[in-house]
């Protein structure tokens, strides 16, 4: 089999037309296989805002791919939501339609994984099968195979710390859930420009090496910001000081420290978790203009010049959205959207974090 990418570019050999095209079509899968993450993240917001996360006491992988299909099954798994906290602390009463209603976003969430999975593997095989796939490249496509396996293992597990004494997950559990996702997407990403993004670039490769630094710290506070942002999910920090700059008309929340050990306040205070929330939202903003005012004063190629036009339009979009989603009281359509807006803008840090890096290292 004809190894097209990895091992030619090795060997200084140039890419013929047959080879940039599969080149570009394993790109475009990749790109795909962003969106179906990005959509299977929003569908897991739309299952934690709705409380649905928990309305299937069952993990199966292959047979769990089929919904209850008669009234008999129906009663079955109700009757085993009707066991756990949640129906007995925040449903207590509910019949078997408000059950279902819950019940098909966790399905259709867990679903949408499932078709993520085969939609993974199934093109990466034919590629394989091709030969359109050097070594380096399979060990790091099934190495992203086996993060969404792992991730879907993160979810069940998440899922289950609600079984017990809890009436929702565990925040921690869903920080990890959710950072595995965000890794799972920027690798993608990443990946997908080494196929995609192949523009010779000009400009000072010391300047790029400057930039690449500031981009790789600015996306690492971003990521940051994103897992804080699981936190405030978790514990349901948005519903709490719904005005904005304040906090209930007080700068600083008298709540902040209250819980005793102090180290605690920062995962388990509501008033805590959406103070570092917003304080945070604050460096994002730092490392963004200053990344922007430096991009404009160094000798970088045009083009990435303007592929960073989408960062302060992304950061401005994403802090309107959360301080809507926040003085709304989190309505569902504006926290969706607050989550999409992370991951655009992430996305838009990588595209100029990854065009920085072959400049630096003079790749055409």
């Amino acid at each position: 089999m004809t190894r097209i990418l990895t091992e030619p570019r090795a060997a200084g050999i140039a890419p013929t037309g047959r080879v940039q095209a599969a080149g570009r079509a394993i790109g475009h899968w990749l790109v795909a296989m962003c969106g179906m993450v990005i959509v299977m993240v929003l569908l897991g917001g739309i299952t934690r805002l709705t409380d649905s996360g928990l309305s299937i006491m069952e993990w199966k992988p292959i047979m769990g791919t089929l919904p209850p299909l008669s009234e008999a099954e129906w009663e079955r798994v109700f009757a085993l939501y009707r066991e756990i906290a949640q129906y007995k602390h925040v449903n207590a009463g509910m019949d078997l339609a408000g059950f279902k209603a819950i019940f098909w976003w966790e399905y259709f969430h867990r679903l949408w994984g499932r078709v993520l999975a085969v939609a993974f593997a199934v093109p990466l095989l034919w590629f394989w099968f091709k030969g359109h796939l050097g070594r380096a490249d399979l060990k790091r496509l099934v190495g992203l195979f086996l993060l969404g396996a792992l991730q879907g293992f993160a979810g069940w597990v998440m899922v289950a710390s609600g079984f017990q004494d809890r009436v929702q997950v565990s925040q921690y559990r869903l920080l990890v859930h959710l950072m595995l996702a965000v890794a799972i997407f920027a690798l993608m990403l990443w990946y997908a420009l080494d196929y995609l993004d192949r523009r010779e670039l000009g400009g000072s490769r010391q300047d790029a090496g400057t930039l690449f630094r500031h981009a790789r710290w600015m996306n690492a506070v971003i990521a940051v910001e994103i897992a804080l942002g699981a936190l405030v999910a978790g514990t349901d920090a948005g519903f709490i000081y719904n005005d904005f700059p304040l906090m209930n008309g007080h700068w600083l929340s008298p709540d902040l420290f209250t819980l005793s050990p102090w180290w605690i306040n920062f995962t388990e205070n509501v008033a805590t978790i959406q103070f570092q929330h917003r304080l945070f939202s604050g460096f994002v903003a730092i490392a963004v203009i200053s990344f922007l005012v430096r991009l404009r004063r160094r000798d970088v190629d045009r083009v990435l010049k303007l592929r960073a036009i989408a960062l302060p339009c992304a950061l401005a979009v994403q802090a309107f959205l959360g301080i809507a989603t926040l003085m709304l009281v989190v309505p569902i359509s504006l926290a969706v959207l607050h989550q999409l807006g992370a991951f655009v803008l992430l996305g838009s840090g990588l595209v100029l974090q990854h065009g920085l890096k072959r400049r630096l290292k003079g790749e055409a």
